[in-house]
């Protein structure tokens, strides 16, 4: 049976992808770890893993039944985990509707058989990668802000050494009138 790599998450726009890729070429060294490519910048909110087609199925209509407004995310923290070797960008007040979601998504795809991870979950985007030495952050006061209004599911494919992410299906979340 064919599987696909799968995971949901919030894309982020093209511009806003240019201006962190332009801030972490400012403000980390080359040796700090691997920049991830400015297309493959997101915020996971649940991985699936090796998914079959059947599952994937299952899991986009009940993505479909979410009604949830949206939300802003503000993107006002970094850090570093080096067991994983991952430099990060996140929040340091995630807001309730990205919870929410993310809590939504995860339960949905443990209750169909992909397994989730017992760590809280903890919004972020991945800048770097393979980043086991100790990095510099940087200091306080960088600052992006998001509107989020809708989130997708994604397949992961490792092919000629890159990794790259299509979205396969989106979903809108409420606008604010709607909220």
């Amino acid at each position: 049976m064919a599987t696909q790599r799968l995971f949901f998450a919030l894309e982020l726009p093209d511009s806003l992808q240019q201006q962190l890729v332009r801030w972490r070429a400012e403000n980390f060294a080359e040796d700090d770890g691997k920049p991830v490519a400015a297309a493959n910048l997101h915020l996971t909110l649940a991985f699936l893993g090796e998914v079959s087609s059947e599952t994937s199925q299952k899991l986009q209509q009940l993505a479909a039944r979410i009604v949830q407004p949206g939300f802003t995310l503000n993107l006002d923290d970094a850090g570093h985990w080096p067991r994983p070797g991952v430099v990060w960008l996140g929040c340091q007040r995630a807001p309730r509707g990205l919870l929410q979601l993310a809590s939504l998504l995860r339960a949905q795809a443990a209750r169909h058989g992909c397994a989730q991870s017992a760590q809280p979950f903890h919004p972020h985007i991945t800048l770097l990668r393979n980043a086991s030495q100790k990095v510099a952050l940087p200091a306080r006061g960088f600052h992006w802000h998001l509107e989020v209004s809708h989130f997708a599911l994604f397949s992961s494919t490792f092919t000629q050494g890159r990794t790259r992410y299509r979205r396969l299906a989106r979903w809108p979340l409420l606008s604010s009138a709607g909220a």
